[in-house]
């Protein structure tokens, strides 16, 4: 167990449910807290880490819950500007720039989205996702830049998560490929969970483990050994559209992970000082979950993924 963690053991009581209605009744977690510890890796049943929350754990059955400890939320808030698209009384959308951690962890304590929130929204935020991370319904990565909708209230906070599970919600990335997909649309099926290699890492895996997920990819421009290509997101798993598009042969430029620069774009990138995976949240869209209306907002390309695009045309 690590210094800032907490295990929490204990057995299944009844067989047949849900995996998380079943450890939030063991745990005394909430669901939602219980499916994030899930997306983290944080699970396990018998000896094997567990990352779907739909699994149905038989009667006596295991379980360990790793719960990593919370920094106190009203020692964190601090005055980082924010690019707010849309407030009210019950969510916030921001227009994260790459570089920015969302919230709180190892080696990332402060300077995170969560603290810029707990700033901005004065202690309203919804509590549901972990003290250390309030209002964080979703995430994008740290060198991903876009929308993310943030939850003021555990009302607004469950209805959006409802959504996020029944893949209602409309998103739309940007991403500049290495080499132009072939064919120029389509569909990637894989499910993805932890690597067994890297714990830092997601991978495609065999059915029957890890996530379902699906990316419907289209590209919008060729260019110089490139594309610009958009990725419409079915599922929303960790690091799903890099890792879908590597699986056909074509990371994304930058990507320090899943990719590698090919070697006749790495003088181009060094020139742009290009450091991250060129990947941008540029839509989102969802029923508000109090008013019940539509609502769709789009962020536009950003400037360095810009730049870099205007190169490629060369």
């Amino acid at each position: 167990m690590g210094e800032q963690e907490s295990i929490i053991e204990g057995i299944i009581a009844t067989g047949g449910q849900r995996l998380d209605r079943a450890l939030a009744d063991a745990s005394g977690l909430s669901r939602e807290r219980i499916k994030a510890l899930l997306d983290d890796g944080r699970i396990t049943l018998g000896k094997k880490v567990v990352s779907q929350a739909s699994v149905k754990p038989a009667e006596g059955a295991r379980f360990a819950i790793r719960v990593p400890q919370a920094a106190p939320a009203e020692a964190v808030a601090q005055d980082i500007p924010l690019n707010v698209v849309f407030e009210d009384a019950d969510l916030i959308v921001v227009d994260k720039p790459a570089g920015l951690v969302v919230h709180p962890a190892a080696g990332n304590l402060d300077g995170t989205l969560v603290n810029a929130l707990l700033h901005h929204c004065a202690g309203q935020l919804s509590g549901i996702g972990g003290v250390a991370r309030p209002g964080i319904v979703h995430r994008i990565d740290k060198d991903t830049s876009g929308l993310l909708v943030v939850a003021k209230t555990d009302a607004a906070h469950e209805g959006l998560a409802k959504q996020f599970a029944d893949h209602s919600i409309h998103r739309a990335y940007r991403a500049i490929t290495a080499g132009r997909p072939v064919p120029p649309s389509g569909t990637v099926r894989g499910a993805i969970a932890r690597s067994n290699h890297d714990r830092k890492k997601m991978a495609l895996v065999e059915d029957g483990r890890g996530k379902h997920a699906v990316t419907h990819y289209r590209t919008l421009e060729s260019l110089n050994d490139a594309a610009l290509v958009e990725c419409r997101l079915e599922t929303g798993r960790t690091h799903q559209v890099r890792v879908h598009l590597a699986s056909i042969g074509h990371a994304l430029l930058g990507d320090p992970v899943y990719g590698r620069t090919p070697s006749r774009l790495r003088p181009l990138l060094n020139r742009l000082a290009f450091r991250r995976q060129a990947l941008h949240a540029a839509e989102l869209g969802f029923v508000h979950p109090t008013s019940g209306e539509a609502v769709h907002f789009c962020s536009p390309i950003p400037a360095d993924m810009a730049e870099l695009i205007d190169e490629l045309h060369g």
